[in-house]
């Protein structure tokens, strides 16, 4: 499985940024993908993810409201949605992929490389 994110970049506090994460290597019908991020000093966290089959989502409580994630099954892409974003948004964001639920929430077997986000003035 190979999973590359982009579309990070600098960004006011309130602004919009989509951050897409193409996947390739296997049928992902039956996987979960999405998103976690780690801020400087900070632990790795779980920000948001989508069951392929169904899109079936689910966020953290610290980004559900603000963030929308959702995938085209013709590009093989999960795509990051993230609206008023706060400075406490700025991290690295990593995308990710597992077969069940709770791996996905946890301890995805599957990773990309990060994309920079940074939320500043």
């Amino acid at each position: 499985v190979q999973l590359q994110a982009s579309g990070g970049g600098l960004v006011q506090p309130g602004g919009s940024l989509r951050l897409s994460c193409a996947a390739s290597g296997r049928t992902f019908t039956n996987y979960h993908m999405g998103w976690f991020r780690q801020a400087p000093g900070k632990e790795r966290e779980f920000v948001a993810a989508i069951f392929w089959k169904t899109e079936s989502s689910y966020y953290s409580d610290s980004v559900k409201d603000r963030f929308t994630i959702s995938r085209d099954r013709a590009k093989n892409t999960v795509y990051l949605q993230m609206n008023s974003l706060r400075a406490e948004d700025t991290a690295v964001y990593y995308c990710a992929a597992a077969d069940g639920i709770a791996t996905m929430r946890t301890r995805p077997p599957f990773w990309g490389q990060g994309t920079q986000v940074t939320v500043s003035s």
